[in-house]
């Protein structure tokens, strides 16, 4: 007996993380997500979840099934960095010329130039001479072609080197040009210090008057709009028609880690935005799949609205939103039980086999677990794998659970934190003002909670100070508003990531985000709310207490 359970104790159905999953391709699960991501007919292409979700996992998996047919592109890869903090581009930028027909081009060319490489094995001088040598007199009868493939023959030795030095030289080409036009305009000003400027990208367009802001701001737009090169669009064609003409070269590129910092804050949703750009532009490919994947948040700060010529509901017909059912994840937990059990010369069929028996009192364990987390994999994995290190015996008991839950819920408060410091730092510290308050909260009570968080302003040492002042502004500036006006912002938020819950009705139903995603979106919604709760998932580590046994028992609460 002692020998079984410290082999129960010891085991594992895998890690939070894909790159550190040792069960990641054993147990894969194969989702309806995966099945449309891996869909060649499938157009829908943008993989949009929040962190923990199994973005990753879908795509290494994608990788594994398609092991001649995946191109991957990191952007740090891309010296994506070294673009946006070039003077240039702080010049153009500080003139409100838009880079967006840079950023586009500088994706389709990557796109193309890492195709054209996988498809023909180009990794050398000799190698890329054969192959536009039977490109060429493959489409020897069409000018145009003819003509889009001039560009590839640009860059010469240098076509088959890293992404990056290729982004660097076509990025210096075009600071050329702007230096070139900059002094032969700024010239004409007769300000020899503003030529400097330009040319050196040191300064700030802020010091020529608003006639001179203009002038160079139409010049050096027009220039910028050159780098959408018909002759680099006319490649699309030759792409779709002659490179990946037929389905035994159908090839998927995938673009991840979008979300880590590669590049300056400022420029990251319009290199982003852009991508998103190239890839509709690159649709028209048959035999080509681009899957791109990004957090939730990021996709939904894109504006791609304003910013894109009305394209948002393209952009968004081709986004597939992962979201993980009850049954999957039961499912998914069975699958990985299997395998690492087995692994360990213990095999086990389900969870039922170690998990406590459903009672009338207590109700199906694992439901229980469930309603503790975001229906993510890795809240669920995480807290199936510290229920096993908790355990002393054969099965998991509900006392192993509850010990289970206080270390799990404490990782995952600061997992939400984790997900969310960079748009809102500090944000922990909004959490910690609900710490040890009683579910459900009265608006009465959870009003004075908001109140005490919006005096973190008053904290020189808070961090999150801009995004705090913007979202209550309304509470110090808006003396005629509503309760939603003052408070909506920051409840908005709150909800949105899933920090709490709202409680309408009669009944008590509560409202949680996954399965209500725009509730809190409308004033009305907010101000029939009667009551507020802290998300299950993070009652433990913020010591929360519950007023009635319903709430205690997770009923009404099902996230």
């Amino acid at each position: 007996m002692a020998s079984g359970a410290a082999r129960r104790n010891n085991l594992s159905i895998g890690g939070e993380q894909a790159e550190a999953d040792p069960l990641l391709m054993e147990a894969f699960y194969e989702s309806d997500d995966y099945n449309t991501i891996a869909d060649r007919d499938d157009a829908r292409c943008f993989l949009i979840a929040r962190t923990g979700s199994g973005k990753s996992a879908v795509l290494q998996r994608l990788e594994e099934d398609n092991s001649e047919r995946v191109v991957r592109i990191a952007p740090e890869d891309l010296s994506l960095n070294y673009i946006t903090n070039l003077g240039v581009m702080k010049f153009l930028d500080d003139l409100e010329v838009s880079l967006d027909p840079l950023f586009i081009a500088l994706w389709k060319h990557v796109l193309l130039v890492e195709l054209i490489r996988h498809r023909y094995k180009v990794d050398s001088y000799t190698a890329k001479v054969n192959f536009l040598t039977a490109l060429r007199d493959k489409i020897k009868r069409d000018p145009g072609k003819r003509a889009a493939l001039d560009y590839l023959e640009e860059f010469q030795d240098r076509f088959w080197v890293e992404a990056d030095e290729r982004v660097r030289e076509i990025t210096e080409k075009f600071e050329e040009k702007i230096n070139t036009e900059a002094k032969g305009t700024l010239g004409l000003t007769g300000n020899p210090a503003a030529t400097a400027t330009a040319t050196m990208g040191g300064g700030s367009a802020d010091t020529f008057s608003t006639e001179t802001r203009r002038e160079l701001s139409e010049r050096f737009q027009r220039i910028v709009n050159e780098t959408q090169m018909a002759r680099l669009n006319k490649m699309l064609k030759v792409l779709d028609e002659d490179i990946l003409e037929s389905r035994q070269n159908f090839t998927f590129v995938v673009i991840d880690d979008l979300d880590r910092d590669w590049v300056d804050e400022k420029l990251a949703n319009s290199l982003v935005r852009c991508l998103f750009r190239a890839v509709l532009d690159l649709q028209r490919v048959k035999n080509l799949k681009v899957i791109v994947a990004l957090r939730t948040n990021i996709f939904e700060n894109l504006d791609f609205g304003h910013r894109s010529g009305g394209q948002e509901e393209k952009f968004r017909s081709l986004a597939l939103h992962m979201r993980w059912s009850p049954g999957e994840l039961r499912e998914l937990i069975n699958d990985r039980l299997r395998v690492a059990s087995t692994k360990r010369g213990m095999p086990v069929d389900s969870i039922a086999d170690v998990f406590p028996r459903t009672n009338a009192t207590r109700g199906d364990a694992f439901d229980y677990m469930l309603q503790r987390t975001l229906m993510r994999p890795r809240d669920i994995i995480a807290f199936v794998n510290e229920a096993f290190t908790a355990t002393g015996g054969e099965r998991v008991s509900w006392e192993d659970i509850k010990t289970a839950e206080d270390s799990y819920s404490h990782k995952r408060l600061l997992a939400l934190r984790d997900e969310w410091k960079m748009s809102y730092p500090d944000i922990d510290r909004v959490f910690a003002i609900f710490g040890g308050s009683t579910i459900p909260m009265s608006q009465e009570e959870f009003t004075r909670r908001i109140d005490d968080a919006a005096l973190l302003l008053a904290d020189p040492y808070f961090r999150g100070s801009d995004w705090l002042d913007w979202m209550t502004s309304a509470m110090w500036n808006n003396s005629a508003g509503s309760w939603a006006d003052w408070y909506g912002p920051l409840v908005t938020l709150l909800y949105n990531i899933g920090f709490i819950g709202c409680v309408t009705g009669r009944q008590g139903s509560v409202r949680y985000v996954r399965t209500f995603p725009e509730y809190a979106e409308r004033a009305s919604n907010l101000e029939a709310t009667t009551a507020y709760t802290i998300h299950p998932t993070f009652q433990a580590a913020l010591d929360i207490r519950v007023d009635g046994s319903r709430y205690g028992t997770g009923v009404g609460l099902t996230p």
